[in-house]
This record gives structure tokens, C-alpha cells and sequence, in this order.
């Protein structure tokens, strides 16, 4: 289990795209997502590897992204996990500390579908 998801429950495919994510490392993020996934990063969609690819090396390892899980919520083949992100990007008008969610959903052993946003807090 890596530092990233010690305590937490999840599925390889997540795991493995959370340490990449860390780590900056685009092949291994890129390795876990299926041939036809998509990606959807705060309402921007990315299909397909070579997409997925560019999404990557622009705003996963050239913003240097990081996440520290806060939560994970399992339901069948979908893994939301909440986190606090960090990085190279520009944090005008962001709340700090950053969190996000990350709506992974698994089929067949990798990643199809990943969509991110920034939710409201519910109170």
C-alpha cells in the first residue's frame, strides 16, 4: 500500500493513477486508464489516449499535482475520492486548502472514466 492510500480502501486502477499522480508519472498514470476513456477535468473532456496523454503531461506532471486523500466513497465499480491538490497552477479566487473530487469509474481492471470537480460544500 503506498503512503498516498494508507487507511483507504481502494481499487488497483485508483491507487495506482493516485501514486502516478504523485509521483509525476505520465506513463503509469496513462497505463492504468482503458483504450476508449475519458476524462472529464472541470468540464473540459479528453477521449482516447492520445488525448488522455495530453491532459497528462499538461495538467497532472507540467502543474506538478498533488493530492492527499480526505475520503473515499467505494460504490461497485466507482471510487469517489475527495482530496486536497497541490500544485503548479494558478490559485486566484481557489480556496485553500483545494479540494476536489475524483469520480473514478472501473471497468474490465482499468480506468474508463474519470471525471474532476471542484463541488460547493454542502451545509
Amino acid at each position: 500500500m503506498s503512503p498516498a492510500s494508507a487507511g483507504f480502501q481502494l481499487a488497483a486502477p485508483v491507487a495506482a493513477a493516485i501514486d502516478a499522480i504523485n509521483a509525476g508519472d505520465g506513463p503509469a498514470l496513462l497505463s492504468v486508464f482503458a483504450e476508449g476513456a475519458m476524462v472529464n477535468d472541470q468540464l473540459r473532456e479528453y477521449w482516447g489516449s492520445a488525448a488522455i496523454a495530453e491532459w497528462i503531461a499538461r495538467d497532472v506532471v507540467g502543474q506538478r499535482l498533488a493530492m492527499r486523500i480526505r475520503r473515499v466513497r467505494n460504490n461497485h465499480s466507482h471510487a469517489v475520492v475527495e482530496a486536497t491538490v497541490d500544485g503548479a497552477f494558478e490559485r486566484r479566487g481557489l480556496p485553500d486548502p483545494l479540494v476536489v473530487s475524483f469520480y473514478f469509474s472501473i471497468d474490465t481492471g482499468k480506468i474508463d472514466q474519470l471525471l474532476i470537480l471542484r463541488n460547493e460544500p454542502y451545509e
